[in-house]
């Protein structure tokens, strides 16, 4: 686990991978991405909000949306990918499209469907903010999880290596 001494004195370090408490491997592996995801969306928070003016479950839908090779995603698939109800949903994409972030058109073929693509001007937000908001989580993953976790996740985050960090 990261040196308990390297965390602010009001935040408890993350739970341990080592064991010794009452939970099996998996749960306490849960356990810890939870933890680790919190600590990384509390940073992120800030900075989204700084450099996107976007509230974080706003850019979470941003992100999902970036992702798409062509096109969008239908409204129910955002919210099953995002485990958000659908009427949040809607004010959240609401939002983003008053922003000009994201257009709205019926799905092809569907007229209840709705689907959703972000626009050219939210992909160069993204792309002007993404070498900060990579900065920031591999910052608050360093803060939350050893050097084992780090070696572990660098295939995902290659942020996280010895050697990135260096540069």
């Amino acid at each position: 686990m990261a040196d308990p001494a390297k965390h602010p004195a009001d935040l408890p370090a993350c739970p341990s991978t080592q064991g010794g408490g009452l939970l099996p491997p998996e749960l306490r592996a849960w356990m810890l991405m939870r933890a680790t995801m919190g600590a990384v969306e509390q940073r992120l928070r800030s900075v989204v909000k700084e450099r996107l003016d976007v509230s974080h479950d706003e850019f979470l839908v941003l992100c999902l949306l970036a992702e798409q090779p062509e096109g969008g995603l239908r409204m129910t698939r955002i919210a099953e990918l995002l485990g958000r109800p659908k009427t949040r949903l809607t004010y959240q994409i609401a939002c983003l499209q008053r922003a000009g972030l994201v257009t709205r058109r019926s799905a092809c073929g569907d007229r209840r469907g709705i689907e959703v693509t972000v626009t050219d001007q939210a992909r160069r937000l993204l792309e002007e903010a993404s070498g900060t908001l990579a900065e920031t989580i591999t910052e608050a993953l360093a803060t939350c999880v050893g050097q084992a976790e780090q070696d572990a996740l660098s295939g995902l985050l290659p942020g996280l290596t010895g050697e990135a960090r260096a540069e």
